[in-house]
């Protein structure tokens, strides 16, 4: 597969600095591309890298661009023209139509005969594939469970019972999908399990990825809206609703009954307290512990930066010192006050 710059540029909009008949077959980095790669500037403590790039061009913005020795395509969003290039020179696996030997398929399953089973799949009583759909080997589409059309589930994913997923989505390997969700109740001192009789819909042109759980609702749906983007290992409990677009990093803890919001973006290692409430377009910085509803757009942060063994050391032991300081602080202030 190859591509010229001309045909880049007039794609995705790109103003051509240099030859627009170079020809482009692969994508790599500024400091490791070779003639004949397709490589980009997005962030800018890559740019030092910039001026010695053997690519044959460089997708950038125009900032940037007196400063490219190669061909350049000049576009403001540098960072999504390479995304779509490089969905063109390395596409995706075609889907090979067909049921290996060894995956099981219900008799009251349906299976378009576009569709892709790998070795080892199982696909239960009642469940519904879209065209072009592919499971992947060792995965488990569960009884009555729907997928839309051109999805892909990848190997070792297990989708539980009556789950839904909707077309063009990509769940990755080891995920779990409709699990139950982490609903007990106490009877003195034991808990007995609550059964939970909800499940998970999940739209179009989402992508989970590796390891995730989205457990399914207590009573009403777990809701995944369209175009979400999960990365590997978050936690969704029960009953959670998440916006469409909405984009989580790894290593996230979403607890039950949680709604956020649509656009939204969390960065890795966030935790949230059930039954909250996340507005649209905000943006959640690394490891926030979110424990109140957030009811406005804008960026939110928690949590202490590394610091000094030592100095950190001294500053936890005055954390818990705190409370006291303001109550004296208080006392002094109303000293003041009364003297003035």
């Amino acid at each position: 597969m190859s591509l010229t710059v001309a045909e880049i540029s007039v794609r995705y909009g790109c103003r051509v600095q240099g030859d627009p008949d170079t020809v482009v077959e692969r994508v790599a980095t500024l400091e490791n591309a070779a003639p004949g790669c397709i490589s980009f500037l997005a962030n800018p403590r890559y740019r030092r890298q910039l001026g010695e790039t053997q690519a044959s061009a460089v997708i950038l913005a125009a900032a940037d661009a007196n400063d490219c020795p190669v061909t350049a395509l000049i576009n403001d969003n540098p960072y999504a023209v390479y995304a779509r290039v490089a969905a063109e020179l390395s596409p995706p696996l075609v889907v090979e139509p067909g049921s290996h030997s060894s995956a099981q398929i219900h008799a009251e399953a349906t299976v378009p005969s576009s569709c892709q089973v790998g070795p080892g799949a199982v696909v239960e009583r009642g469940a519904l594939l879209g065209e072009n759909v592919s499971i992947g080997p060792g995965a488990v589409v569960g009884a009555n469970t729907s997928i839309g059309n051109d999805t892909r589930v990848l190997a070792n994913v297990t989708l539980c019972h009556d789950v839904k997923l909707g077309e063009r989505c990509l769940i990755h390997p080891g995920t779990v999908i409709g699990s139950d969700g982490f609903g007990i109740a106490q009877v003195s001192e034991e808990w007995i399990k609550v059964p939970q009789l909800g499940s998970v819909r999940i739209g179009n042109d989402v992508e989970v990825g590796a390891c995730t759980s989205i457990d399914r609702g207590a009573i009403e749906d777990t809701v995944i809206e369209n175009g979400v983007k999960l990365d590997n290992q978050i936690q969704v409990a029960h009953n959670v609703r998440i916006g469409a677009h909405t984009v989580i990093a790894a290593c996230v803890g979403i607890s039950g009954s949680t709604t956020i919001g649509r656009r939204c973006m969390i960065a890795g290692a966030v935790g949230f307290v059930g039954h909250l409430n996340i507005a649209d377009d905000v943006v959640i910085t690394g490891q926030t512990m979110v424990n109140r509803s957030i009811d406005e757009a804008g960026v939110y942060s928690s949590a202490l930066p590394m610091d000094d063994a030592r100095r950190w050391r001294r500053n936890s032991a005055r954390f818990r010192q705190l409370d006291e300081i303001a109550k004296r602080l208080k006392k002094l202030e109303k000293k003041v006050g009364d003297k003035e």
